[in-house]
């Protein structure tokens, strides 16, 4: 599969990797992988909320206020990487490697073009943005001096993330949950030195764990940038022609503006009610803000599938193997909807254990175990959400997956939460949120059986 230009890449035997054997070992091969490296990142979240909250409850409202504008930018790069992902997996199915190394090479130059708009303006808007979200006069500063310092991180966040999501698009999971482990045990091991001021450094608090963050994401640049370039020789050296840059934008952006707009609803639901728990108390925000770092962990099994499964979905669907296509979606439902009943008991049960290791504050941890108890029973339809989301992104067709997202913040979780919130006060809150799972991952569940009814009629199926 040799071509001019020095393309040298040769694809053929990741292909086939993905296009042929049996379903649910090739499934367990991308995802187990993944279930490490996205355990390493959460625990990454995690190590900074740990840390931080042993400097007091204030610290830890802050770094509460500071996770949905977080989770905004980074389901922004991720929408890109998932854009990027189904449309090179897509190419690789067809055996096309010229055209999935031009969307490889465009998809980085457009996601740092995207992302460093977007950090001028974040770094010239935090005061007036955390005002908006409810932020008190005494966790600014705090936010301020977290902040300043994340939105520079960001720029070197894109690339390690859209690299990783070229990488999983080639069938390889291992090399981006080794790079996603590597960031978090370097930051695991950076937090406490710079936060409390060990071995002489001096005790920067919370803004030691956004420089922390820093230098583990430029140091996960390096081999992000090596692997892309030398071993799998991925990226186009060539000057595009405009034509195919915009192409390649074009194609990039059908599934990652859609993809990117539903990953940023939630974290944008999770702005207005975090607004509405500041009502309460900045202890309210501090508890919403652990349990919604301890639900990624508890989801991470889910997560990890949805990753793996993009690329399979995407070069089975490009080579035309569509059963195999609908029996890795189905069996991904089936077992989501098993570890939602399993994850939800074990929460149940040790809900008061866990919050207490993060927080001894009887405030945060009342309302923290009142989540935990409620709202991991409807971990299994959230599941199956992403299941959806990663099939309709990976087969081309991302609108009904935002739809559903849209319903789900405008239609039905925010109403329910500002409905219930004024008759319950918080517990009405968290009901909003189970409620709002259990429909929307109904309605996601339909939405996929009805498009794939439509989509696979039976002379058009492959053999598994």
């Amino acid at each position: 599969m040799q071509e001019s230009h020095g393309e040298c890449l040769d694809l053929s035997k990741t292909s086939a990797r993905l296009t042929t054997g049996e379903v649910v070992p090739t499934l367990l091969q991308l995802t187990i992988p993944m279930i490490w490296g996205l355990f390493s990142i959460i625990g990454f979240n995690l190590a900074d909320t740990y840390f931080v909250g042993q400097l007091g409850s204030l610290e830890l409202s802050a770094l509460g206020f500071t996770i949905p504008v977080v989770m905004v930018l980074g389901t922004l790069t991720l929408g890109l990487g998932t854009g990027t992902a189904s449309a090179l997996a897509r190419a690789l199915g067809e055996g096309n490697p010229r055209k999935a190394r031009r969307l490889a090479t465009d998809s980085l130059v457009l996601a740092l073009l995207i992302v460093s708009v977007l950090v001028v303006a974040g770094i010239l808007t935090i005061e007036p943005l955390f005002r908006a979200l409810g932020a008190p006069e005494s966790v600014l500063p705090l936010i301020e001096d977290y902040m300043s310092v994340w939105y520079v991180a960001m720029i070197f966040l894109v690339i390690p993330m859209v690299g990783n999501s070229i990488i999983r698009a080639t069938g390889d999971t291992k090399f981006p949950g080794l790079i996603m482990t590597f960031a978090a045990l370097m930051n695991f091991v950076l937090d406490p030195f710079l936060i409390f001021g060990w071995a002489g450094l001096p005790a920067l608090g919370v803004k030691g764990a956004a420089i922390a963050t820093l230098i583990s994401r430029v140091v996960t640049t390096i081999p992000s940038l090596y692997i892309l370039c030398y071993r799998e020789k991925i990226l186009d050296s060539r000057l595009p022609r405009l034509s195919e840059l915009l192409n390649s934008f074009k194609e990039i952006l059908y599934v990652g503006i859609p993809a990117a707009g539903s990953n940023m609803i939630q974290p944008i639901t999770g702005m207005f009610i975090t607004s509405m728990l500041a009502g309460y108390g900045p202890e309210s925000v501090a508890a919403f803000g652990l349990v919604q770092r301890m639900e990624s962990f508890v989801l991470i099994i889910a997560l990890a599938l949805a990753s793996a499964l993009g690329p399979f979905l995407g070069q089975n669907w490009g080579a035309g193997k569509k059963e195999r296509v609908e029996k890795a979606i189905w069996v991904s439902v089936k077992f989501c909807l098993v570890w939602g009943v399993i994850s939800a008991a074990a929460l149940g049960f040790c809900s008061d254990f866990i919050v207490r290791a993060f927080s001894d504050d009887p405030a945060i941890c009342t309302v923290a175990v009142l989540y935990l108890v409620l709202v991991p029973w409807t971990y299994g339809l959230e599941s199956v959400r992403l299941i959806v989301n990663s099939a309709l992104n990976a087969i081309r067709k991302p609108l009904p997956a935002t739809g559903l997202m849209v319903l789900r913040m405008f239609g039905i979780y925010i109403p329910l939460a500002w409905t219930l919130s004024s008759i319950y006060g918080i517990p009405g809150i968290f009901w909003a949120t189970c409620l709002a799972n259990l429909i929307v991952g109904l309605l996601s569940l339909f939405t996929l059986w009805r498009i794939l009814r439509s989509t696979f009629p039976e002379e058009n199926k492959g053999e598994v």
